[in-house]
């Protein structure tokens, strides 16, 4: 655990120090380029942020010709200032073309920021295989089930006229001394017959 702190610190040190000379080279540049003040120091800011804005386009794996490009653009831009201060160049007597170089760097950092920040991410391949795999399988069609057969009606119960008069008269007698009408089960147990037969003769009451 220990050795693997160390590591990761001894790392981060270097990084630092790596940062943080070449931002000093970048300011020099900048300043013997006619950039005094808070433009000299913002020069170096944005390099590291299109540098940045490069590696992520590159670990997210999409457009990777892109980022490549800037990374290379922005890189460049870094060890030129590194090697320029380091004795190949009279920061007291700049050059025209580095002077036209460092004056339209603002605009290519703001378009290389602009294509890798804003451009739309092409698809994840490995996102559309999980979808595909956790999807549903769809449900197997089940076979037309056959209509059901029409249940065929009881067949009708022939009932006697002489019966059915009978029924009438058994009929009114109910209503005269209940006051309501007769119903089936009554009807039935007066007359003594079967079910369907009462039920055949209420229908004709």
């Amino acid at each position: 655990m220990r050795a693997q702190l160390a590591r990761i610190d001894a790392v981060l040190v270097q990084a630092v120090i790596a940062a943080a000379l070449s931002f000093a080279h970048l300011h020099d540049v900048a300043s013997a380029a006619g950039q005094d003040g808070w433009k000299a120091w913002a020069y170096p800011i944005s390099v590291d942020l299109l540098l940045v804005a490069a590696w992520r386009r590159l670990r997210t794996g999409d457009a990777k010709a892109a980022g490549w490009c800037w990374f290379v653009i922005a890189l460049t831009a870094s060890l030129g200032a590194n090697v320029a201060t380091a004795g190949l160049l009279d920061l007291d007597q700049v050059p025209a073309w580095l002077r036209i170089l460092v004056a339209g760097w603002p605009a290519v950092a703001f378009l290389g920021g602009t294509l890798l920040a804003h451009s739309a991410p092409g698809p994840d391949p490995h996102e559309d295989a999980e979808e595909q795999e956790g999807a549903p399988d769809p449900a197997p069609e089940l076979p037309a089930q056959p209509a059901p057969e029409p249940t065929p009606a009881p067949p009708a119960v022939p009932v006697p006229a002489a019966l059915v008069e009978h029924a009438r008269k058994v009929a009114a007698e109910h209503h005269t001394r209940t006051g309501t009408a007769i119903d089936t089960p009554t009807l039935r147990a007066r007359l003594g017959v079967p079910a369907p037969m009462a039920e055949a003769i209420a229908a004709h009451l």
